[in-house]
Parts: C-alpha cells; structure tokens; sequence
C-alpha cells in the first residue's frame, strides 16, 4: 500500500497558546526574570512553566510535565519575539542575528507596549515577516516563498470585490486557504473558495456538508480531520490580533476602518532575499506601509473621511510633515476615536443581547471550562486560561444591557478590549475592576473565581479600598456608593469582611461601606428575571442591594442564606416590585 503524502498547512504561531494577547503576558514574566537567555533543557523547562503559573498564565494543577515551558518557548521563538538557534547548514553566525532566547527587538516592543493597538502593531510586524517556505520551516511541497498573512488579506479583498463582502468562513480557512501557496493560481485559489461557499449554501444540511468537506480534505493532504479545525482556530486568531479583521460569527471580516491599510500592505511583494534577511526581519519586525510619511498621510486622510462620515470633525492640526511619527501618533488618535465611536453602538444594542449575555454568565456560574452549543449551531465556550477576563467583560455587557448608565462604556470598565470587544486580560491591580455610574447611585463591581479561604486574603482588603476611593470621589457628587463582590461561591470569612463593612481614611475618619457578596448564579437569576420579563430598571439593582444589605445584622453564614433567599425572592416577583 502506497504511503499517504502529507501536506502541511501553514499556520502563525502553534495550536498550545491559541490565545496570541497571553504571550504578551508570559513574554514580559520573562524580561523580568532570570530566564532570559537561559530556557533550554529540562530544568529550564520546568522552571519556565513554573514561572508561567507563578503569574497566573496558565494552571499549572496536578500536571508535572515540562511541554508547556518549552511549546511557549517554541511560539514565542516563531513570531519573533525570541532569539532562535540557527541551524549549522545556514552559515551564519548566531551573533550576527541575537543572543538565542534573549528577546528580540520587537519583543520588547511588544513587552512594553501599553495599549491595545500597539500590542496588535506587533503582531501585525510579526505576522507581516513570517513567511514560508522559511529556516526554521522547509518542509513545504511548494517552491515560491510567501507572505501567508499577504494571502489570506489578498483572498479577503477579492473576496469582497466579487461578491461585496470580505467575509472568510472559518471552512474555506480549514480547508483551503491554510494549505494555499504562491505556486498556485490565484484566481484559483478565490474560485475554489466560491465553489465550496455555493455548494454549502445549497447543501441542505450544512453540518453533514462540513464534516464531508473535513473527510474529504484529511484524504487529500493527509491529516486527521480535527487538525483542520485547530489550524484553522489558531490562525483566525492570530489574524484578528494584528488588529485588520473581526469576527462575525464563526467567520472573519476585515475591519472597515483598516481596508485602504490592507490594500496597502498587500500591495507589498518583498520576500526576503536569504536565511539572514528573513530573521533580521522577524526579529525587528516586519516595516508597514504607514511606515513611510506619505502612505501614512494617505491613511490618516482616509480615517478622517470615515470620521466625517460618522459626523465627527476633527482637529485642524497638522502633524510635522517630515515627521513620520507624529502622522501615525495622529493616525492611532483617529483609530482611537472610531473604536470609541464603534463601543458605544456596541454599548447601546447590549440590551438587545441579554439572552447572549446570559448564555455566558451560565457558563462562568456553573462551569468555565463548559462549552455551550445553541439552537443555530453556534458554540459558546471561554477560551483556556481566559475565564477571570471573560468574568469581568461579561458582568461590563450586563450593566450595559440595563442601558441607564451616565459614564461612557470605556470609562465603565478597566480592562482592555480588542475590536471584536472581547477581553485582553483583566483590569489591572490598584483600583475596581468595574465602575457603573447610574443618575442616582454608583456600583463598584469586583469579581473574583477564587472560592476557598482565600478570598478574604486576596479580595477583602482591596475590594473595600476600591470602594473606599469611589465613595471618596462621588462624595461631592452626593451619590450613594455601593460595592458588589460576584463570585461563584462566597466564602464566609469574605462575607464577614463585607458584613463590617468598615474603612479608615488616612485621617482615621471611619467610612461604612454598602458592600454586597452575590453568588454569580444569584445575579444571573436577577438578570433573567429583568430581562424575560421585560421589566429592566436601573432601580430596581439599587432596591435590590439595599434589601440584600439590610440583613447583614446576622452572621456572616446566615447573612449569606438571607441574601439568597432574598434574591430569587424579589427575581420571582419583580412584575409586582415594579408597580
């Protein structure tokens, strides 16, 4: 029996750190670690996944194994952001290139990168230089080196001019785009594309189709049918972190604001000349077309026609026209203002999402791991190591749908967000996680997944200072302050903590906090109740709160019970608590 050839698809970065904005996190744990230059072998392995679970980048449980220190080093040394070994047959000297497992130049502009869109300018860098066939990556059937980033954009923008959408289904990306090349035509490569889309369209069961077309390409290019999903996830991630496509769906779209970008940075036919030009550019990352003076003026003058059409004028000043950077520095505060502009009709049509909204608050009330399959197909599922961050961007969408908050929908919440308005971490250390300010009150949200003794320890003291603050800043205001600490399960102790309720300023001046522990199902009882019943009122949070505080007399464990009680009490009858 013949041997079945296998044909390898390309893919940025590798299918272990599915999630590109976490390298980020375990690449800066590096720079401030003894690590750096030294996580090759067994011990270094291990003592990366142990530093790795020290910051809380991954859980490091029961499982003892070294993999995971070494497949992130292996992904952050194929983006560029490590020094890699080179490999003898090449000939050039490792000095010439860095210091292997040091940091790259683009990785420390990625380690101090501060806000989201420079954090995706890296990965843009980064996925604009990897190219294929490469040093590290040969094994490739085809001749002609290519930019795989280049091609699915180029794919993208044909896309759309034959059929006014650039969208790309997540199959056609498994299927064929993954496994494209430059040796191949490519109109054929669109045509094929729009074969499958026609044949899926008219298919009357399109699950039957999709694991048809899965059986068929594992026959053809030799791989077992999961691989293709897995690819085909990684990649549509690590595409939507340079910041140029948005998910729509299951799907991808490009960002409309970013199109004359990609028509630009598709225009670019460099490949590199030889092994040396290809690291050297990696590891600087890749130039962008906005890094010359006059395509960065085009752009900037193209956001400003799109911020006209928005009905937003923008400032008159002109940036130095020899100075490069102070056009992208106003190129990013337009981008800034669009994605401020785009949040805020994201904001307004959350009530319009409840029942999505919900859907992930069973989720993270029951079981974070879980994945959820609704009517339409569609699967709802937190990605690994990512559930703290969905757990505040989820409780930010619930105080949105109520739809009365007076403070814009960035200034409500801590944390940053990419533009499918997803979660890039948690809010950062120092001040509350959440902020809702209402006409006549204001809630301080906290969340926590830590269920044990602990969460005294690492939430008692913080949560009250937080709220402390708030109180403090609205005082002059005359707004009631209250605090709400979500979790899935409320530890006693945490419970006293907010029972007391007590705080001293800096000049011993006693505060008492209106703090209230909730279990997340209890606020998700609530939730539904508001929203199935159609009876949503910012008040009704704040009757809410007070009935649930006015039992903190009892101790802690009983106080808990009433606050329970008191919920699904007032949830069943908030049809007669509104007249």
């Amino acid at each position: 029996m013949a041997t079945k050839i296998r044909i390898p698809p390309w893919m940025f970065g590798n299918t272990t750190v599915r999630s590109p904005f976490r390298l980020k996190d375990g690449l800066t744990a590096i720079s401030q670690s003894s690590l750096q230059g030294n996580l090759r072998g067994i011990e270094q392995d291990k003592a990366f996944r142990e530093l790795l679970g020290e910051v809380g980048i991954v859980e490091l449980g029961s499982d003892e194994t070294n993999s995971v220190g070494r497949k992130w080093r292996a992904a952050l040394s194929q983006l560029g952001f490590l020094y890699s070994p080179i490999p003898e047959r090449l000939n050039i000297p490792q000095n010439e290139v860095g210091a292997i497992d040091t940091i790259t130049p683009n990785g420390w502009r990625l380690v101090n990168s501060e806000s989201v869109s420079a954090i995706q300018e890296c990965f843009l860098r980064s996925l604009a230089s990897y190219y294929v066939p490469n040093i590290f990556e040969s094994g490739y059937k085809f001749t002609k080196v290519f930019s795989p980033l280049r091609l699915t954009l180029s794919i993208m923008l044909e896309l759309e001019k034959r059929t006014g959408t650039s969208l790309l289904n997540f199959l056609e990306m498994a299927v064929i785009v993954q496994f494209s090349n430059a040796d191949q035509d490519f109109n054929d490569i669109v045509n094929s594309i729009l074969r499958l889309r026609d044949n899926r369209n008219s298919s009357k069961n399109k699950k039957s189709f999709d694991r048809e077309e899965r059986a068929k390409a594992s026959a053809k290019f030799g791989y077992v049918e999961t691989t293709f999903n897995d690819y085909a996830d990684t990649n549509f991630r690590y595409l939507k972190a340079t910041g140029l496509v948005q998910s729509k769906g299951r799907n991808i779209t490009l960002i409309p604001e970013k199109r004359l970008f990609v028509q630009k940075l598709c225009a670019d036919k460099y490949v590199p000349v030889d092994g040396k030009d290809g690291l050297i550019s990696l590891t600087n990352g890749a130039k962008l077309p906005t890094d010359s003076k006059d395509t960065a003026i085009v752009v900037v003058e193209d956001l400003v026609r799109q911020l006209k059409d928005k009905g937003v004028t923008t400032s008159s000043k002109n940036p130095k026209p020899d100075d490069v950077a102070d056009i992208n520095q106003l190129r990013h505060d337009l981008e800034d203002k669009l994605f401020e502009l785009n949040e805020i009709e994201f904001a307004k049509n959350q009530v319009n999402e409840w029942q999505d909204i919900s859907n992930w608050l069973e989720i993270l009330s029951t079981n974070p791991s879980k994945t959820i399959t609704l009517e339409n197909g569609d699967k709802l599922s937190i990605p690994n190591g990512e559930a703290p961050a969905y757990f505040e961007w989820i409780i930010w969408r619930a105080f949105l749908a109520i739809n009365s908050l007076i403070n814009p929908p960035n200034e409500c919440r801590k944390f940053k967000i990419d533009q499918d308005f997803l979660p890039v971490g948690t809010a950062p250390g120092g001040g509350p996680d959440l902020i809702f300010e209402f006409d006549n009150f204001v809630i301080v949200g906290e969340v926590t997944l830590t269920t044990n003794s602990r969460q005294e320890a690492a939430e008692g003291e913080p949560v009250r200072r937080h709220v402390a603050n708030i109180v403090d800043y609205y005082e002059s205001k005359n707004k009631q302050v209250y605090g709400l600490f979500l979790a899935n399960k409320i530890d006693s102790n945490t419970a006293e903590t907010f029972r007391l309720g007590t705080w001293y300023r800096n000049d011993d001046v006693k505060l008492k906090l209106d703090i209230v522990p909730l279990p997340l199902s209890l606020f998700k009882i609530f939730f539904d109740s508001m929203f199935s019943k159609g009876l949503v009122r910012s008040s009704f949070v704040e009757e809410l709160i007070l009935k649930c505080a006015e039992h903190r007399v009892n101790e802690a464990p009983v106080w808990k019970n009433l606050i329970t009680d008191t919920v699904i009490s007032y949830s069943a009858n908030l049809s007669v608590n509104a007249n």
